[in-house]
């Protein structure tokens, strides 16, 4: 049976700012990604409390990368497991592995699309929608085409191409709505 994957919060940036916060569950497998600032911390909670979720049953977190607005909120995680880059952290265990192709469950792997920083993470859902991907390549369907924070533009693009080359029918930016990657034409992408 392929995981369930719902959007909690949609994120935003502008003047203010807030993740794209997702919840993940397959199995045993409960897995938040990105739990970074929101504009109130019950923009994560209630949403979970109505799907039946306490944050003790969350299993594992995972961060794209370490800016504050994709990290803030994992504290509410108390007993989960911890996933970035190059480790996952337990308690006060630190397990070095490399992200790229790690599975958390029979359809959640990790895939390294470093660009936005060196060390960005995609989180890649297999549902029964196809392919969903909660990543950083893009800021919201809007844009902008080039990120304005990118540490490597040429990267972030070799990164972008690679996840649309595995078909994705879903797309969870960073900072915005779901959408699919034929909305991304207009770019150019």
């Amino acid at each position: 049976m392929p995981a369930r994957l719902n959007v909690l919060c949609s994120g935003y940036v502008g003047d203010r700012v807030a993740s794209t916060v997702v919840l993940v569950r397959e199995g045993d497998a409960v897995i938040v990604v990105d739990p970074g600032m929101v504009a109130s911390r019950a923009q994560i909670l209630g949403p979970m409390e109505e799907l039946g979720v306490s944050p003790d049953q969350v299993t594992d977190v995972i961060f794209s990368h370490h800016h504050p607005d994709h990290t803030l909120n994992a504290a509410l995680f108390g007993r989960a497991r911890f996933h970035d880059f190059w480790a996952i952290y337990s308690g006060d265990v630190w397990t070095d592995r490399p992200a790229d192709g790690f599975e958390l469950s029979p359809s959640v792997r990790l895939l390294a699309t470093p660009g936005h920083t060196a060390q960005d993470i995609t989180t890649l859902v297999t549902t029964g929608h196809g392919l969903a991907a909660c990543t950083h390549l893009w800021w919201s369907a809007e844009g902008p085409l080039i990120d304005p924070l990118a540490e490597d533009q040429e990267q972030l693009e070799r990164s972008r191409a690679r996840l649309l080359a595995l078909e994705p029918a879903m797309i969870m930016p960073g900072h915005g709505k779901p959408f699919p990657p034929s909305e991304l034409a207009s770019e150019g992408a």
